[in-house]
């Protein structure tokens, strides 16, 4: 199943004038992004991303805070977070999981 034109609109890696712009959310243990770039407030770590779409994709997170990952629910390897620092995450659809880069 091909991915709609609005799921690529929202998760795009490049952005133009149009593209919606990253959302800011409160980090908890579970987080649900709706476009490529996410800002966490917060510094409660992050155990599960429900994904925006079942495809293969990458996200952003921009810790304004010290959340983090931490492994489990569908995050694979735990991954600290420096205040200001992004986080690339790549999504598995064949094993349900998130693989942070780097």
């Amino acid at each position: 199943m091909p991915i709609t034109e609005s799921d690529w609109a929202q998760l795009q890696t490049v952005q133009g004038p149009t593209s919606p712009r990253g959302a800011t959310v409160a980090s908890a243990a579970t987080v649900a992004p709706t476009t490529f770039l996410t800002i966490l407030s917060g510094n409660v770590a992050i155990t599960t991303i429900t994904p925006p779409v079942p495809f293969g994709h990458m996200l952003a997170f921009l810790f304004a805070g010290t959340a983090g990952l931490a492994a489990g629910g569908n995050i694979q390897t735990a991954k600290a977070s420096v205040v200001g620092e992004v986080v690339l995450v790549v999504y598995n659809p064949a094993q349900a999981k998130y693989h942070p880069v780097g």
